[in-house]
């Protein structure tokens, strides 16, 4: 696992090049000016098309705007929202947050340029069962500029395809179902991690099996619900908390500000390993990204399958999806977490004295050269104060010291965390297995205290519990299940779109099987143990997708931006009528539409 957890650093330190990032940025930012700040027209203009205001019965299509949405939205709104920004917040501190909000409010701009696109060239040879994407894009986008152009849209279309199928299998599903392994784990022991994957795999197939209509049906139903719990329960805490707020919204901004605009550092405090202005840029920009999915290419491929014969009108829905994802519930999430000390959390026990640092040994009781474990492996009993919280200590929970060794250029800091995990030792007692540590010269242990190590969404439970005792594990615990298989129900829609373009309908029967095993597979115990190799696997797949999408943006932007002006020239002057609103419920399930 080691050698895969190294190239996979490798490949992403190409992928999220701090490059990227800008350009990915600069892009929001063309186009947020190009259209005119359309951010505006999506939180106006699109909240009616939702509503049902524009929905017609004879439209090319399958599903209607509302539906489309929430499709989409079950594919950002999941646990990125949860599990990936307690990540950032712990890593990069409270200024990753200051990004996540550039990043939602210029990813509104990219969202409905890149579905504008897709609903412009999406293939209509079957009007019940549209498909689209950056890959029909190409295809068909290059065949009208040129006919002899059509093969490199082909081409260009697989390539896409290939990186869809990468972060389908990586971020829509193992991400998601690992994570909801680990936290129903955190509060339930005995419950094994296997049977979560067992019983999201026979959820999940059962709603694959329908295709987009019943992919849209289920959403437009779960996706406001579990908006709804997890948003109230987190208002709950924030209701507590409401005098730190101006503060901590202080704290997000000098956080996340260079030196040079008045911004500081964010220093290391209990937990938290401190960061650079470099380091919060990066986890609040990949956090975003991987959420919201702005300029990614994958949202197309559900809102393509919308009813209407404006492909505007689509982009104009679309562009609220960075808004609802990373605006409202990613914000939340941050919140509760900076607000109630999770991130930056104190000591859960500590030890007697400062442990030393010794050489660790392999199977036969040989040191190995270069490898260091801490001597201490007795377990000290976690404080009243504590235990209230996160309970006593039980066998798999895991845990870190800090210790001072190399400084590392992304924090800035000589900080360092030693894993360990709580084993059943001789006489059935509780004991520490020590990770090893690689560093070239004896690490010192920077103190006594024990630090719990609470990787994705189990950071976030622990916020939500801080704050009061219980609600982690009943409101993250079911929002993580049900953000968790709502997005990778959408998911496998895209995978499906991807395979369907590269191998045909004949490959979706062995698509499905494949997709729906990879979700048991993730939840295997041992596979990813930490935050930082969870972000490998789902960094890969968010990087390879806008390495791929974002050019293709670029080159069919004009025509996208031209549509945009049209229709909304035409909206201005008051040549669309639409129609009296129909009652909500036949809005949720799609009943306006057949």
């Amino acid at each position: 696992m080691d050698a895969v957890n190294s190239f996979l650093d490798a490949v992403n330190g190409v992928l999220w090049h701090d490059t990227v990032l800008y350009v990915v940025l600069g892009v929001g930012i063309l186009f947020t000016f190009w259209s005119g700040f359309s951010q505006y027209r999506a939180l106006t203009h699109g909240v009616a098309v939702i509503r049902g205001k524009y929905d017609r019965k004879g439209d090319p299509g399958a599903i209607n705007h509302f539906q489309a949405l929430s499709t989409a939205l079950s594919g950002t709104v999941g646990l990125g929202n949860i599990a990936g920004v307690s990540v950032a917040v712990s890593l990069g501190g409270p200024g990753a947050v200051l990004w996540m909000w550039v990043v939602g409010l210029v990813g509104m701009a990219l969202k409905l340029t890149e579905v504008t696109q897709a609903m412009m060239f999406r293939d209509l040879s079957d009007p019940e069962n549209p498909k689209g994407g950056a890959m029909w894009v190409c295809r068909n986008g290059f065949a009208k500029i040129a006919p002899g152009l059509a093969p490199l849209g082909t081409l260009l279309g697989v390539i896409f395809c290939i990186t869809v199928l990468i972060s389908t299998i990586t971020g829509g599903n193992m991400f998601q179902a690992w994570n909801v392994a680990k936290i129903t784990q955190t509060y339930a022991p005995s419950f094994p991690q296997v049977a979560c994957g067992i019983i999201m795999t026979v959820v999940v197939g059962l709603v694959i099996i329908g295709g987009i209509k019943r992919i849209g049906s289920v959403t437009g139903r779960l996706v406001p619900l579990m908006c709804c719990i997890y948003l109230l329960g987190a208002l709950v805490v924030l209701a507590m908390k409401i005098d730190q707020i101006p503060a901590m919204l202080m704290l997000i901004v000098r956080s996340g500000l260079p030196e040079w605009l008045g911004g500081t550092s964010a220093n290391p405090e209990g937990a938290f390993l401190g960061g650079t202005f470099g380091y919060a840029f990066l986890w609040g920009m990949k956090r975003a990204l991987f959420s919201n999915e702005a300029g990614q290419g994958s949202a197309p491929m559900a809102h393509a399958a919308a009813k209407t014969d404006e492909p505007v009108r689509e982009g104009v829905v679309a562009g609220l999806e960075p808004f609802i994802d990373t605006l409202v519930v990613c914000t939340i999430t941050a919140l509760v977490v900076i607000s109630t000390g999770a991130w930056n959390r104190s000591a859960a026990a500590t030890f007697p004295e400062v442990p030393n640092m010794v050489a660790a040994t392999d199977p036969s009781g040989s040191p190995v050269i270069g490898t260091w474990v801490p001597a201490l492996t007795a377990l000290p009993a976690k404080p009243a104060s504590e235990a209230r919280v996160s309970n006593v200590w039980r066998e798999n929970d895991g845990l870190f010291i800090l210790v001072k060794s190399d400084v590392q250029p992304t924090t800035g800091r000589d900080l360092h965390k030693v894993l360990g995990t709580v084993t059943r030792g001789d006489g059935d007692s509780l004991v520490i297995a020590w990770q090893p540590f690689k560093a070239a010269n004896a690490p010192v242990v920077a103190g006594p205290e024990i630090h719990l190590n609470l990787p994705g969404s189990s950071l976030a439970g622990y916020a939500f519990d801080r704050a009061v005792p219980g609600l982690g594990m009943w409101v993250v615990t079911l929002a993580a299940w049900l953000f968790a298989v709502s997005t990778i129900i959408s998911w496998s829609y895209y995978g499906e779109q991807a395979c369907m373009f590269l191998f045909g309908s004949r490959s979706i029967v062995a698509y499905k099987v494949i997709y729906c095993l990879a979700i048991l597979l993730s939840t295997i115990p041992g596979l990813v143990e930490t935050d930082a190799e969870l972000d490998s696997f789902t960094a890969l797949g968010t990087g390879v997708m806008l390495w791929a999408n974002i050019p293709i943006m670029l080159i069919f932007g004009p025509a996208a931006m031209r549509a945009y002006r049209d229709y909304i020239r035409r909206l201005d002057a008051g040549e669309m009528k639409g129609h009296a609103l129909p009652p909500i419920t036949e809005v949720v399930e799609g009943k306006d539409v057949r």
